[in-house]
């Protein structure tokens, strides 16, 4: 479009040029009076000429640099695909809306509205979110382990004005870090409007001052990638504007010395500090970490301690701050079933999006069941023609290796789960055609009530050698796309033992089921190079308290009700646990019946407060030697009646909450679900800023509510 620009350009100057010309020489030079005006006109012409020169040099200039920066940002991953973030909401759409008639101001710790009538008043209008990041306690989530330290004094600036500086010896983590920051400007542009700033001449206006800065001063004068800049932008940089807010520059210093470790295990420090000093005009935000991953979460503080003010355009920070943090529990995470209904790459990377600003660490990805086999393995292709729903909705090895990719720049680590030996359906009926045998059994037999949770029925035949082949090839391709892991998951949890009965009614059944585990354990450690994983996981039943896996190595996650004997069971037995109880943390709960008959549903709805007042390790009252054995915990979203229509509001501030309670562990005296009206202030503006970034979150209560601080509740 630039060139076509250009030309019209150029035809039209021509054109005129042409004209004047031919004006000058149309009469003839006969007279001698008329030789002072034709040397008038010729001079006149000359500098007409000079000036429509000037004037095409210049439009060719702007149209130049218009055109060379139609470029977008490209972050190159630290393998050789490309990694790309996720992508943002509709851009014409502001999700929240400027409240130009209140004004808010703090009262005891609280905000308070007040209607504003800018013709009325000589006081400048406060915004919401500006008075709720100023009164009171630091209005972050989760809210850090120790004291933290906020100054009242805010400064205000732009994206532009945000540079990065690197600290750090170890070559794969700066990689990582340059993307993670990439990624945090990225959301800083989306917060600040600025993809919105050409909608309205105000923000275009607005956009004109603040953006005046080039990016290439981020990274200290290395070469960045190309980046999009709104023309308001290209113009302040060339024409010198005047800059807007109070700092000249925010430079974010990330440094990691201790290790350069970039592989997840459950051992991997988390901790960081982070501290902002502000001299002449600059100001330096300090994240120290002892790795990527602590660095990283230091990031997500960060950008929390940033807001946008819907006034004067422009975002904020606060002048000084310290905050020492590291998390109470190490396994921090989120599973969701992608077998019961499919959802796409753009949804995954959203969920690990949203998890990266919490601090939850752990992406179980619960991608197979009976319902569907979504995983086109390399070595059975087979599983995924029998047992996907249709071609469109698979997941490729470059799918899993994206999502996997992404995760890590957020500090996400994701774990593929291939539930064995009960969950297997169709996707195994395929192995009297290749001369395997049955794979399973029980595939789709009826009534499917006596030999399944829920319809359909399958069952991993646990004496046939090809079927622990199989599992042993889908677990080296587990392992690569996953990466080195200190903890695998093997499922293991609803085997019904009628299934298996029909077959080997001659069998202690219980012990068929510990014999499965224990050779797809061994499996295991053959497709990890012979090396066993630390951990490995197992879901809670009725047969984990047989006392056959060793716990030593196996960890159990308990999905049973928290008031179980399971739950003291297996840590008198000895085994590390992970708390994923039905009643307070599985989140697909409380939407009725998807069937007529039998039980099909968990109820009731488990609200925010019931999952952030859940504290099993207090209420089991567990000793010191107990509390250990408690790795973490996890929220689940079974997908029965989830598909990507509802996956954010389900999943957001509920799985927010559990990030909290697992990674500070709040004390909490209350009764129960009663909790404070700090925490209902804080989550209902990390809420907020979840849509900000387009990640459709549930509603907490009434707006009036939101703008009216401790008054609902």
């Amino acid at each position: 479009m630039a060139h076509a620009t250009m030309k019209s350009i150029a035809i039209l100057l021509a054109g005129m040029q042409y004209k004047l010309q031919s004006n000058i020489h149309r009469r003839p030079l006969g007279q001698a009076h008329l030789g002072l005006r034709y040397l008038y006109k010729m001079s006149l012409a000359v500098s007409l000429r000079r000036a429509l020169l000037v004037l095409l040099s210049g439009a060719v200039f702007i149209l130049t640099v218009l055109y060379w920066n139609q470029g977008v940002i490209k972050t190159q991953a630290y393998s050789d695909s490309q990694l790309r973030p996720h992508n943002h909401k509709d851009r014409n759409h502001l999700s929240i809306p400027v409240e130009k008639s209140w004004t808010y101001k703090c009262e005891n710790d609280r905000c308070v509205r007040t209607p504003y009538r800018k013709n009325a008043s000589n006081t400048k209008r406060v915004s919401f979110t500006s008075c709720s990041m100023t009164c009171g306690d630091i209005n972050i989530w989760p809210h850090p382990t120790t004291k933290s330290m906020i100054s009242a004094h805010t400064l205000r600036f732009s994206v532009e004005d945000v540079q990065l500086q690197l600290d750090t010896p170890h070559r794969e983590v700066s990689k990582l870090l340059k993307i993670a920051f990439d990624w945090f400007v990225r959301d800083l542009r989306q917060i600040q409007r600025l993809d919105y700033a050409i909608h309205t001449p105000e923000a275009a206006a607005a956009t004109l001052v603040s953006e005046a800065t080039s990016r290439q001063r981020r990274h200290n004068n290395e070469a960045p990638a190309p980046e999009t800049q709104p023309a308001a932008s290209l113009f302040g940089s060339t024409f010198g504007l005047q800059r807007a807010g109070d700092l000249e520059s925010l430079q974010v210093k990330l440094s990691v010395h201790e290790s350069g470790e970039i592989d997840f295990n459950l051992d991997n420090n988390e901790s960081y500090h982070l501290s902002t000093t502000f001299k002449h005009q600059r100001l330096v935000v300090h994240i120290a970490a002892h790795t990527f991953f602590g660095a990283r979460h230091g990031l997500s503080t960060l950008q929390q301690l940033i807001w946008y003010d819907d006034e004067d355009r422009l975002l904020h920070t606060y002048a000084s701050s310290l905050i020492n943090d590291v998390p109470k529990f190490r396994y921090r995470g989120l599973m969701l079933d992608t077998s019961r209904h499919f959802f796409s790459v753009e949804a995954i990377k959203r969920t690990i999006a949203a998890m990266g600003l919490t601090k939850l660490n752990r992406f179980h990805w619960h991608i197979t069941d009976a319902q569907s086999f979504p995983y086109v393995s390399r070595h059975y292709p087979e599983l995924a023609e029998h047992g996907a729903y249709s071609e469109s909705e698979t997941y490729s090895d470059q799918d899993v290796r994206e999502v996997v990719e992404f995760a890590k720049i957020y500090g996400v680590q994701v774990l593929l789960e291939l539930d064995a030996p009960a969950h297997a359906g169709n996707g195994w009926d395929w192995g009297p055609k290749r001369g395997l045998g049955e794979l399973a059994m029980c595939i789709n037999q009826q009534p499917w009530s006596f030999y399944c949770g829920e319809p359909p029925c399958g069952q991993l035949n646990p004496k046939n050698n090809h079927t622990y082949l199989i599992l042993q090839r889908l677990y080296e391709e587990f392992l690569q796309l996953s990466g080195p892991t200190d903890i695998f998951h093997l499922g293991g949890d609803e085997v019904n033992l009628d299934c298996w009965a029909q077959y080997f009614n001659d069998t202690d059944l219980r012990g068929l089921w510990c014999d499965f585990m224990l050779q797809s354990n061994a499996r295991l450690k053959l497709a990890n190079g012979n090396v066993p994983p630390k951990y490995v996981a197992v879901w809670s039943s009725a047969l984990t308290n047989t006392k056959c896996l060793p716990n030593s190595q196996f960890v159990v996650q308990i999905w049973g009700g928290s008031t179980w004997q399971e739950n003291y069971d297996l840590l008198d037995n000895g085994y590390n646990v992970i708390f994923s109880h039905v009643d307070a943390w599985y989140l697909d709960c409380g939407f009725g019946s998807w069937r007529a008959t039998g039980e099909a549903a968990c109820s009731p709805y488990r609200t925010w407060q019931n999952v952030y007042k859940h504290r099993p390790w207090e209420r089991m009252r567990l000793d010191k030697k107990r509390r250990k054995q408690v790795l973490g915990g996890e929220a689940c979203m079974w997908t029965e009646q989830v598909d990507e229509n509802q996956l954010d509001n389900r999943l957001w501030p509920r799985a927010a909450a559990l990030a909290e309670r697992l990674w500070s562990d709040p004390n909490d005296d209350h009764d129960f679900d009663v909790v404070q009206p700090d925490v209902f202030r804080r989550i209902s503006l990390f809420r907020n800023r979840l849509v900000e970034l387009g990640i459709k979150a549930e509603a907490l209560f009434p707006k009036y509510c939101a703008q009216n601080p401790g008054e609902c509740i």
